[in-house]
């Protein structure tokens, strides 16, 4: 098969050819057909996340085909479609995991981090971890689904009941959650970089209340910030035109360091927290939801070879939406790379 390789942090992924990986007890092999790219993904790639895999496959906004089913599997069927969300395993008996918060597990591993993920033709993953998906939609509109919808999914129920939602960041994540606040006749607010008018109008496309840039002053106060650029210097921002009793979410794995700032922004009983992963019954809810609604990201299609020009791309802040990669059956006409000499 034919995957996008990350082998150091700071270096661009590279193409090689693997040997298909193969099931075991409890997993399934999948082959995919598309592959949301995630600021996480990014992240990754720059060495802003701690400790990853190497090599590792990146990729966890997966929609593909079941080939395989390893043995205990009852639930799962070979040519059924599944997602493969960024957690990918849990231990299931930390304080946590017996909590009901397996989001919060102390030993988690997640896709495409400490387990090889989906910029590749084939993966295997945890079936525990596998969401069944409808046959008849497009995969690459399913993929984001499963990182961006699921993590703006939980930054809102974090945010309570809030009615008045500030949106910070009007990527993948932001563009998904505001379908979801139109349907459920919220109002929301959205702040993109000074000056990006393109953003701008997408937002207020998809039905935003006012949208405007960072160093723009909002016409009111708001119950909930939902931030989803990795900017720390937001945080403070975001308190600033948060009403009492508000709560501001974190919504990233990192972000830059947050600035001090006055206790009197805090004060009045607001809240400031941050999203950690997700639990399987955020994807369930969240699925059920998107399919009610429908939520349809508007998505960047690239080929798997141009893994690296999507990440560029999300880099620079050019994708409207979300970017996905989208596998095609290998060419012979194309290139051959070096077949590597370890398997996945």
């Amino acid at each position: 098969m034919r995957a996008m390789i990350l082998d150091r942090p700071g270096l661009p992924l590279r193409m090689a050819i693997l040997a298909q990986p193969r099931v075991s007890p409890g997993t399934l092999l999948v082959e995919v057909e598309a592959c949301g790219v995630c600021r996480t993904d990014l992240q990754l790639v720059d060495g802003d996340l701690p400790a990853p895999l190497l090599p590792v496959v990146p990729g966890h906004e997966i929609v593909g085909r079941i080939r395989a089913v390893g043995a205990g599997v009852a639930n799962l069927r070979p040519g059924q479609r599944v997602g493969i969300p960024w957690l990918g395993w849990t231990c299931g008996i930390c304080r946590f995991c017996l909590a009901g918060r397996e989001n919060l597990c102390e030993s988690a591993r997640c896709t495409g981090y400490q387990i090889n993920g989906g910029f590749a033709e084939y993966t295997v993953a945890d079936a525990r971890y596998c969401f069944p998906l409808p046959d008849n939609e497009d995969p690459s509109l399913l993929a984001p689904l499963l990182c961006a919808g699921l993590i703006g999914h939980r930054a809102l129920h974090l945010a309570g009941q809030a009615q008045r939602v500030a949106l910070y960041g009007f990527g993948a994540a932001a563009h998904l959650l505001a379908q979801v606040l139109k349907y459920q006749q919220r109002e929301f607010y959205v702040f993109t970089r000074p000056d990006d008018l393109r953003t701008q109008a997408f937002a207020r496309r998809l039905g935003a209340t006012w949208a405007g840039g960072t160093d723009e002053t909002p016409p009111n106060e708001f119950d909930a910030a939902l931030i989803f650029a990795p900017t720390g210097s937001l945080v403070p921002l975001a308190l600033r035109y948060l009403d009492k009793g508000g709560t501001v979410v974190c919504g990233g794995i990192h972000m830059s360091d947050i600035p001090s700032f006055a206790y009197s922004l805090l004060w009045g009983e607001r809240v400031l927290r941050s999203v950690a992963n997700l639990t399987r019954s955020d994807g369930v809810e969240f699925l059920k939801l998107a399919s009610q609604i429908p939520v349809l990201p508007e998505v960047q299609r690239f080929p798997l070879a141009q893994a690296n020009q999507a990440l560029a791309a999300l880099r620079k802040g050019e994708l409207q939406g979300a970017a996905v990669l989208v596998m095609n059956p290998y060419n012979g006409g194309e290139r051959r790379h070096q077949h590597e000499t370890f398997e996945i």
